[in-house]
């Protein structure tokens, strides 16, 4: 039968109670009696106390009793079931008054010999902070060639800084250069691994990219924190992706960049009441600028405002105003503004010659896939003459004539549409199409040495070195360089003796670059090199040299070539 908790016995006190009316084995010592004695005391200190003043005094134990175990003929004592004799008292336990346990006996587990030093020591496995933080980047490191530990080393502030100043527009190497850096996937250093993705999703921005930007932010989480969701939500609003960044500012509005933002998602996902409300708001405590007041109050009264002046436009207006604007019909144009708004002139709501002038634009500084300039080239015709009609007609011609392949067609309308490639800087785009097309086309005089030249600016620029044509005067250096082999003795100015020392068989990075080498700091050292390399193009010849050996120490021995090979043939760069 189970035993039933007694009147004024303690909750926890029952567990060990039907322990010892289960069988006499169990017999609690001394320590353990008074335990329960002074815990059960509280439960009946009234009723109790009377009942043993008014019963008579136990007689005194024998000395037997007090000194050892009972005698083995006297058998032990088992607890009473039943209800209490009278006279005895209330809060009395029966098995309180058993005699003490066997001296003989254990007293506590603690007195057993330690577990410890007969146990097999555990295998402990060390990793690193750094190895724990998950890489960030849109390219795997198997196609870059870089590793994913780029950054070690390095503090993070120095990277950022780095990464917002080298400058890349003169040479497409370095630019081709900078995006892999920035959309490689590595990991970042275990302090300040925020400030340098912020850096990375900031240059993204800077180099006309808010596509790769906001993919990139999109896979680092952009709702961690304001700053990245700040990132995220301007990259949007150029690319027409604001949806997903107003669904998740209305799951968390306190990442809002700020009040506007707040007031433009609510419209924007239909909410039209929300945004009527808090554009009150924003009137009455003066929540957001004047300017942008006017510019939300059209925003979401267009009727009342349809026959108002235009507004006047912002000199620098961040992506939200720009949208804004675009969205009351007043849309700005891109031109004057940072290369991100370019982006937003290739959607279809441009028109052509927006989206024409933003793709050069773009694909000057290496935003932009040069198949999508194609694309845009040959769209439709000309709609007129002059500017970038010109360059439109001259590339659609030369299309036309590599289509025929004939070498005639061919010698006649490339020199002219080289020179319109090269008005827009978009050489190296131009070479990345045709090149291939070029090479199957037998030219000769200039055509042939312009054809050479063109063929030497594209990735197989090391095959075209193998056969120039006998007529070009500085071949032989160029195809040198194509080859990585220049020596002193082809050299015949500065810029080629610089060159030729970077590619000699004892050329090294410069001391200090070394030093973060031998360091493990790789994406710092790149970064370094890169600063140097726009020194030496600017006429430092020192510089130039440290910087190609260094990209040659590194491993970059194709970016070291395609760069020397451009300072040299893009003589206006």
């Amino acid at each position: 039968m189970p035993t039933r908790q007694r009147r004024g016995e303690s909750a926890w006190a029952a567990p060990l109670m039907r322990s010892a009316s289960a069988g006499a084995a169990f017999r609690p010592n001394r320590l353990l009696k008074q335990m329960l004695v002074l815990g059960l005391g509280f439960a009946t200190s009234g009723l109790a106390a009377a009942a043993i003043a008014q019963t008579p005094a136990a007689p005194a134990a024998s000395p037997v009793a007090q000194s050892g175990p009972p005698s083995p003929a006297t058998p032990r004592e088992t607890p009473r079931s039943g209800p209490a004799k009278p006279g005895d008292p209330l809060a009395a336990i029966d098995w309180l008054a058993t005699p003490a346990p066997d001296a003989g006996l254990p007293g506590t587990v603690l007195l057993e010999p330690p577990v410890a030093g007969s146990a097999r020591r555990p295998e402990v496995t060390v990793t690193p902070l750094a190895s724990l933080v998950a890489p960030i980047g849109l390219v795997k490191p198997a196609s870059t060639g870089l590793p994913v530990d780029l950054w070690r080393g390095s503090n993070a502030e120095a990277l950022a800084t780095l990464l917002a100043s080298v400058p890349v527009r003169k040479s497409p190497a370095m630019q081709s250069l900078m995006f892999t850096l920035l959309l490689s996937e590595t990991r970042p250093p275990v302090e300040g691994g925020e400030r340098l993705l912020l850096a990375r999703l900031d240059r993204l921005m800077d180099l006309g990219a808010p596509d790769p930007a906001q993919a990139l932010a999109e896979q680092a989480g952009p709702t961690r924190s304001k700053a990245r969701f700040k990132r995220w939500f301007d990259a949007t609003l150029l690319t027409g992706d604001e949806q997903q960044a107003c669904s998740a500012l209305q799951d968390r509005p306190h990442l809002a960049p700020d009040y506007a933002s707040r007031i433009f998602c609510a419209a924007r996902l239909g909410d039209w009441p929300t945004a009527a409300l808090l554009l009150e708001a924003a009137h009455a405590l003066e929540l957001v600028d004047s300017r942008q007041l006017d510019l939300l109050d059209r925003f979401l009264n267009p009727d009342v405002f349809e026959d108002a002046p235009p507004l006047r436009a912002p000199k620098s207006p961040d992506p939200l105003t720009f949208r804004l604007y675009e969205t009351i019909g007043e849309r700005r144009p891109t031109s004057n503004l940072p290369r991100a708004f370019a982006a937003a002139d290739l959607r279809d709501i441009a028109g052509w010659k927006a989206q024409l002038e933003a793709a050069e634009r773009l694909t000057r500084i290496g935003a932009l896939n040069p198949n999508h300039l194609l694309g845009l080239y040959t769209e439709r015709s000309p709609a007129a003459s002059g500017g970038i009609w010109d360059r439109v007609a001259a590339l659609q011609r030369f299309e036309t004539a590599l289509e025929t392949g004939s070498a005639e067609a061919v010698s006649k309308t490339l020199p002219k549409v080289w020179r319109a490639m090269q008005t827009a800087q978009i050489e190296t785009a131009f070479a990345d199409l045709f090149a291939d097309q070029l090479a199957r086309i037998p030219l000769d005089g200039q055509a042939a040495n312009l054809a050479w030249r063109i063929r030497l600016l594209a990735p197989t620029y090391e095959t075209a070195s193998h056969s120039p044509p006998p007529s070009q005067g500085r071949s032989a250096f160029v195809a040198a360089v194509a080859q990585g082999v220049p020596t002193q003795e082809l050299a015949r100015n500065g810029v080629e003796q610089a060159i030729a020392a970077a590619f000699a068989a004892d050329s090294a990075a410069p001391r200090k670059l070394q030093r973060l080498l031998d360091n493990g700091q790789l994406g710092e050292s790149i970064l370094r090199a890169m600063q140097l390399f726009a020194q030496g193009a600017d006429g430092n010849l020192g510089d130039l040299t440290d910087a190609l050996a260094t990209f040659r120490a590194v491993g970059l021995e194709d970016t070291a070539r395609r760069a020397a090979l451009q300072l040299l043939l893009l003589d206006h760069r």
